[in-house]
C-alpha cells in the first residue's frame, strides 16, 4: 500500500487530561539498515499487527509530507526478520481525537522515557496549515530532523536531552 502522509510533529507541554479514555498500543519499531545515520526502512510491530514500511520524502526541505510504501507481515515473517541487528524504539501510542482531527500521542519507553510527542494527521495540505497547535503542546518539531523516528530511534535521553532543553521542554514521566 501507498499513501502520502500530511502531517505536523509536536513536543507535548503536558498530556491531554482526557488521553487515558483513548484506545493506545505499545509499538515497537526496528529501523534499518542499523548502520544508517537516518534510516527509512521499518519494521513495526503495532499491538497484534505487523508491517514493514519504506518511508521517503516528496520533498526534501518539507518532512511534513511523504510517501509511504507499507507492507502487511504476519507474526512469523515479523519475528524472522526481527533478528536483523537495526535501531529500536518502543513507545505506547494513543489514538487521539482533538477538535475533529486525528492524532498519534507516543509515549516513549526504555531509553527515551520522558518524551513525549504528538502527530496530527490531515487529509489536506489547506487543512495542515491552517491548524492551530493545541495548548497541551509546546512546540512544532516537524522539520526537526532530531525528532524524525529514524533518527529517535537507537538513542537515548540523554543523547537528546540538549535540544529538548533548547526547546523548553521538560521531560513528562507517568506513574
Amino acid at each position: 500500500m501507498i499513501e502520502i502522509e500530511l502531517e505536523k510533529t509536536y513536543l507535548m507541554k503536558s498530556l491531554p487530561t482526557d488521553l487515558a479514555e483513548f484506545p493506545h498500543h505499545e509499538i515497537l519499531d526496528i529501523y534499518l539498515p542499523a548502520e544508517a545515520v537516518h534510516p527509512t526502512l521499518r519494521l513495526r510491530k503495532r499491538g497484534d499487527s505487523y508491517a514493514m514500511t519504506k518511508k521517503s520524502l516528496l520533498d526534501e526541505s518539507n518532512a511534513s509530507e511523504s510517501e509511504e510504501h507499507t507492507i502487511k507481515l504476519t507474526k512469523a515473517e515479523f519475528d524472522s526478520l526481527a533478528i536483523i541487528h537495526g535501531k529500536r524504539v518502543r513507545k505506547n501510542r494513543y489514538a487521539y481525537v482533538y477538535k475533529g482531527y486525528d492524532a498519534e500521542i507516543d509515549v516513549f519507553e526504555d531509553d527515551l522515557k520522558g518524551l513525549v510527542m504528538a502527530d496530527f494527521e490531515f487529509k489536506t495540505i489547506k487543512e495542515k496549515n491552517a491548524f492551530e497547535m493545541p495548548d497541551f503542546c509546546l512546540v512544532e518539531v516537524t522539520d526537526d530532523e532530531t525528532f524524525a523516528g529514524g533518527m529517535l530511534c537507537g538513542k537515548k535521553y540523554a543523547d537528546i536531552e540538549g535540544r529538548l532543553k533548547e526547546l523548553g521542554y521538560d521531560r513528562i514521566m507517568l506513574s
